[in-house]
């Protein structure tokens, strides 16, 4: 059996001086990070426990539940890699709805047995680490209070709700609804003057079903989305039970990618192809579906802003096919790009442009024609024309990358608040540790790939490698491990250095932190692929040499820092 951290000298609560839970690890967060983090963490002897904030496991799947909430990374790659989940378990379509996904959840907790050890309804407003001890101290909103000897913040990068302040939006008598919190009960459209403010993701999988039951849809847009065909199918039962014999095969290509998708990648660049291998090529790609034409295309558009150009080119020909209505189409298929393609996030839809086109949906460009202010019934916009409205729908998106971690008390070891240490720009080694937050390893994060993967593919491979780094310092008798500030620095220059030469310099968009007012603009993703960003981990912690790194072979409650040995 592996040795296990355990809290000494009875200061578990076993000897009656404190009632508090202690454990080695916990972690926070039960959507894929943590759900991930709980077993594999178990599998290697420690004992952990969750703290979740919803009332069932799923992450940002438990919250989502606005019509049309859908994944937009394919079946198989969308799920677990494990075995012993995906054995007993099909899905019924390439793209999962919300629906689907809670159900998938209850499933792997069936299987791994996840609940017992998991605090459900808990929010977490409070961490802080005591340096004398070398543990966290973790409160929720529910009064509890527990420590550990690690803490694992497993909370994603779409929790924290953005709310934008409209004037007057408080007087606004009608229905308000954010779709990060969408009514349990739902929301009958029939009939209902509906507006829906944003052409993200939400925006598109809202629009598109809310717009053949609504009697008026107005969409307000501030940035086109430059949307690429989902391909939505149904898929069979006998069709996963037999591709199931390749599934190990399909998760390790998948784990070979930049993205965690598998496929061939394009080696070419786009000006050693032919005007006529182009248009094969995107043809191909377009027909596919999903984020082939993005993920599968030349290996130069991102640096190249001609071949950027073409692509958005061939994209705003196929999508003005679709959309007949010429002013609707001049806002959500401009013939001068709003961005760079591919620098904002490219949503997937199904018949969003088909939608827009209907005669009961209107568009307002708020580049043009910006919202002044709420009334009681309306919403009124610079050119002075007021539109009445039963229901407004915010699909104003997240504070992503950071927002979670900046809103839930989380102060390490010196009572600074994360929201504080990073008011200037986020600093990060490796996307995983950070100074002033001794013995945390962060899931899921900023400055780690993060964004640009497919999510659970990616989340095993970052959770396996923490878990290796949990392992090791146990193995090494570690008590104490901080990541350096020169670590740090060093890391986000890197960041930015990659950043800087691509066009997502030129773009505004939640990728730099551009979405949320007063939030420095920075690169907030490792945008090297996940391969070299896992070459990057493991040199980066071949030894401690970028940590301070306290070592104790006994285990003894009490004992100060400055006692211990010191392991550069």
């Amino acid at each position: 059996m592996p040795k296990v951290f355990r809290e000494c000298d009875g200061a578990n609560g076993t000897n009656g001086h404190s009632s508090i839970s202690h454990y080695d690890i916990i972690i926070i967060g039960g959507g894929f990070g943590g759900c991930y983090s709980l077993h594999k963490f178990r599998e290697l002897g420690f004992a952990c426990h969750v703290f979740e904030s919803g009332s069932a496991l799923g992450g940002v799947w438990h919250w989502n539940g606005y019509p049309g909430a859908r994944v937009d990374s394919e079946i198989p790659y969308y799920q677990f890699s494990l075995p012993k989940v995906w054995k007993t378990w099909n899905w019924s379509q390439r793209f999962p709805a919300h629906e689907e996904l809670k159900r998938y959840f209850e499933h792997v907790d069936e299987v791994l047995d996840l609940s017992r050890d998991i605090s459900f309804n808990s929010i977490v407003n409070g961490a802080d680490f005591d340096t004398e001890k070398s543990q966290w101290t973790v409160t929720t909103n529910k009064g509890d209070r527990a420590t550990c000897r690690f803490l694992v913040p497993a909370t994603g990068s779409s929790h924290k709700r953005y709310e934008p302040n409209f004037p007057d939006m408080k007087r606004y008598s009608g229905q308000l609804i954010h779709s990060a919190s969408w009514p349990k009960l739902g929301v009958d459209f029939a009939g209902k003057k509906v507006a829906i403010i944003g052409a993200g993701a939400t925006g598109i999988q809202c629009v598109q079903e809310i717009s053949k039951l609504a009697s008026s849809l107005t969409n307000y847009i501030r940035n086109p989305n430059i949307a690429l065909p989902m391909r939505q199918r149904p898929l069979t039962n006998l069709e996963q039970t037999a591709n199931k014999a390749i599934y190990n095969g399909l998760f390790q290509m998948a784990r070979n990618t930049a993205a965690g998708l598998a496929g061939d990648p394009q080696i070419a660049a786009t000006y050693e192809h032919t005007p006529e291998q182009r248009e094969e090529l995107w043809e191909e790609l377009y027909a596919r579906g999903a984020f082939n034409y993005q993920a599968a295309n030349y290996r130069d558009y991102l640096v190249d802003e001609k071949a950027n150009i073409m692509l958005y080119d061939f994209w705003l020909k196929k999508t003005r096919e679709r959309v007949k209505d010429l002013k609707k189409q001049a806002i959500v298929a401009p013939t001068e790009p709003p961005y760079p393609f591919a620098t904002k996030r490219s949503s997937l839809e199904n018949d969003y442009y088909e939608c827009i086109d209907r005669d009961n949906v209107s568009l307002v460009n708020l580049k043009d024609n910006p919202i002044q202010a709420f009334t009681e019934n309306s919403i009124k916009t610079q050119d002075g024309e007021e539109r009445d409205f039963d229901i407004v729908i915010l699909a104003t998106g997240y504070d992503n990358m950071t927002g979670s971690l900046t809103s839930m008390g989380l102060r390490g070891k010196d009572g600074v608040d994360m929201r504080e240490r990073w008011s200037d720009g986020v600093r990060t080694y490796l996307g995983i540790t950070a100074s002033g937050c001794p013995n945390m390893f962060m899931i899921f994060g900023p400055q780690a790939p993060t964004a640009f993967t497919n999510a659970p593919v990616f989340i095993e491979m970052q959770v396996e490698f923490v878990a290796e780094t949990l392992a090791r310092l146990r193995d090494e008798s570690i008590y104490f491990i901080e990541t350096r500030p020169s670590a740090e620095e060093q890391w986000n220059d890197i960041i930015q250095d990659m950043s800087s030469k691509t066009l997502f310099r030129k773009a505004t968009s939640w990728y730099m932190g551009s979405n949320i007012p007063g939030k420095k603009r920075e690169q907030l993703n490792y945008i090297g692929g996940i391969k070299g960003y896992m070459e990057a981990c493991r040199n980066g912690l071949k030894d401690w040499s970028h940590f301070d790194v306290l070592q104790d072979e006994k285990c003894r409650s009490g004992i100060s820092k400055e006692q211990m040995p010191v392991v550069r």
